[in-house]
């Protein structure tokens, strides 16, 4: 029977698989790189829970190779330990204490005894949540409402302003749950997280885009007043859908100062469906909060003017393939996948079902608010106008 040889990688190409997946590149690519399979990148990655651990230097003031083959040479020349520490200019008991625990001066060899030197120094940092129960109990009870960790992490600096033992910043959150050697964070927490990954990604990785409709009677984005662009009053929106199977959707619509959330059940992607979903929840809000809607330019939004010509609202359409354009609404579906995985049927979502959805993230701080909440923000802009 044949047995695969097993595969070692030097810590130049170890550092270098560090480097092509924190710039976003994918197993596969990676394994070729060093033509080998994928399966062979996994566990050096999976390890440390895809982040890649800080880099070990020596201290300064530790002994060098250098200094060690001196000694090793000056052993065998029958120097005095005393001759041998005033010639490297340290102490004696210095070089006693590495003479004695590395064999004593028969045995002594400089190689070896900086191996062991380095391995004898590798003494893990302590996790700040380790042994800290109120953070541990904070920190689950957000991540299974669904909380982010930097919205975790914002929401302890707002509430303990003045008490460091009870704050944490969110790399620690993520470290915690992704490196389970900690043993701090159950493994089981990571299934709340917005990408539900057993290993962290990198940032950098590419997203991919979905195609763009085409229709000629567009207002531009381009064309819309300052106070849109500048976040300047509360009443802008920005809108799309999200897709699930067995062709099912849901309109998405995020407002732009406040970051609120609300969520429409549609029947289809035609454009009848949509406009007749967003005009049934406009009228849900006062005009003076619903004064623009910002959309790509998807063929559900083709019969636009009669969206427009029912709720005196404006609307503007993104530049052909730049759904970017409309941003607080592509980050608010990215965090709507928690609660409405991509692949599973959005169909069986009744509206009150997706109002109770809109809820909870609408109580999620946001760091862009300054942990503040977008129910906060709306109430009090709801307030201003009644």
């Amino acid at each position: 029977m044949k047995y695969r040889t097993r595969t070692f990688y030097t810590e130049t190409q170890k550092s270098e698989m560090w480097d092509r997946w924190q710039r976003g590149e994918s197993l596969s690519s990676i394994g070729r790189r060093f033509n080998r399979a994928s399966s062979s990148i996994y566990p050096l990655l999976a390890r440390t829970g895809g982040i890649r651990p800080p880099e070990r230097v020596r201290s300064r003031l530790a002994l060098t190779l250098t200094e060690r083959e001196e000694i090793s040479r000056g052993l065998r020349g029958e120097m005095s330990l005393r001759s041998i520490a005033r010639f490297l200019k340290r102490p004696t008991s210095t070089i006693s204490r590495e003479v004695r625990r590395n064999g004593g001066a028969k045995d002594y060899r400089a190689a070896r005894s900086d191996a062991a030197a380095w391995d004898r120094a590798h003494r893990p940092k302590s996790c700040k949540l380790a042994g800290n129960s109120y953070l541990c109990r904070a920190i689950s009870a957000k991540l299974t409402r669904k909380w982010s960790p930097q919205q975790i992490a914002g929401w302890l600096m707002r509430k303990h302003p003045d008490e460091e033992g009870k704050r944490v910043s969110h790399e620690t959150i993520y470290r915690s749950l992704f490196i389970q050697t900690r043993g701090v964070l159950k493994k089981e927490l990571l299934e709340h997280l917005r990408a539900t990954r057993s290993i962290r990604r990198s940032r950098h990785a590419t997203l991919k885009r979905t195609g763009i409709g085409k229709f000629n009677d567009a207002v531009s984005i381009r064309d819309r007043p300052a106070e849109v662009e500048d976040r300047a009053v509360p009443g802008h929106w920005e809108g799309d859908l999200i897709a699930g199977s067995g062709n099912s959707f849901i309109a998405t619509l995020v407002e732009r100062k406040t970051r609120y959330v609300m969520l429409a059940k549609v029947g289809n992607k035609d454009s009848n469906s949509v406009i007749q979903a967003l005009i049934k929840q406009s009228r849900k809000l006062p005009k003076e909060l619903y004064r623009s809607l910002t959309w790509d330019r998807g063929c559900e939004m083709a019969g636009h003017k009669k969206f427009t010509l029912a709720t005196k609202i404006d609307v503007f359409l993104c530049d052909p393939h730049s759904p970017w354009q409309r941003g607080s609404n592509e980050n608010t579906n990215r965090l709507l996948r928690q609660y409405l995985p991509k692949g599973t049927d959005l169909s069986i979502h009744s509206q009150a079902k997706l109002s109770a959805v809109a809820r909870q993230l609408n109580e999620r701080p946001r760091m862009t608010l300054g942990y503040e909440t977008p129910a906060e923000r709306f109430n009090a802009c709801v307030a201003s106008t009644g």
